[in-house]
């Protein structure tokens, strides 16, 4: 029988999740629950919250209130077994090749497809030999993108993973993603490049100065709005002038 059928459970479950970094508050009272087997936007603006949601869902980050689960579990050793993580940025070092990179995830995560890997970075034109002080910053993102979508993980957490590439690779990119996630697993894809993402999504989450404002099937969010996920993004997050006086 499907796994999808039997088990009702949320994949994440965040519970009044609170993280706050000085007299800053980063994310305030977040109450979410998502699925599996979904593809979810979390949309928002830089500075919304989106990274610092996925880094407690990874446990990089500990929660200052409320508490957070993965699979029934708060982050930790099973947690991060499995999660597939891919950051905003390259965190491997540059005398490093991608040959290195795939023996390393090859020898770390037990759920790590080796020959997907070597497909997919042939597919996106990296050799074994290319060293990462040599690739170009849409090439590492590609190189990371490879290693993050070769597990058979239950959750993906994509840190926008098109952000700092040309747009003609982002449909390359996004394609990938879709052809190379487990089935039964769930994606998040962190961005404010709504556009781009908008069709390949099952669900979006708006996430406003900390706080989740909006949480919906994109399906029904079309058909009640009468407009695009990027049309209402754009409403929702319109620039307004702030308050606390003249400059």
């Amino acid at each position: 029988m499907n796994e999808l059928a039997v088990n009702h459970t949320p994949l994440i479950r965040c519970c009044d999740l609170s993280k706050s970094f000085g007299a800053k508050q980063a994310l305030d009272r977040v109450e979410l629950e998502i699925g599996r087997g979904r593809i979810v936007g979390l949309l928002g603006p830089n500075g919304s919250g989106k990274t610092t949601l996925i880094k407690l869902m990874c446990g990089l980050l500990q929660p200052s209130a409320g508490f957070l689960m993965i699979d029934g579990h708060e982050p930790g050793v099973y947690t991060k077994s499995v999660t597939s993580y891919l950051p905003d940025r390259m965190y491997f070092a540059d005398w490093m090749c991608s040959r290195d990179l795939v023996d390393l995830f090859a020898d770390f995560y037990r759920d790590f497809d080796r020959k997907k890997a070597t497909e997919m970075c042939s597919t996106l034109g990296i050799g074994p030999r290319d060293r990462i002080k040599s690739m170009s910053k849409g090439t590492k993102e590609k190189l990371q993108l490879a290693l993050a979508m070769s597990r058979a993980a239950q959750l993906y957490l994509l840190d926008e993973p098109i952000a700092g590439v040309d747009p003609a690779a982002r449909d390359f990119i996004l394609s990938t993603i879709l052809t190379n996630y487990n089935e039964n697993g769930t994606v998040l894809i962190s961005t404010h490049l709504i556009s781009d993402v908008e069709r390949t999504l099952d669900e979006a989450v708006f996430l406003k100065q900390g706080h989740v404002v909006r949480h919906e099937a994109v399906d029904e969010l079309r058909e009640r709005e009468g407009k695009s996920v990027d049309a209402l993004f754009r409403e929702i997050f319109r620039a307004q002038p702030m308050e606390g006086g003249e400059w």
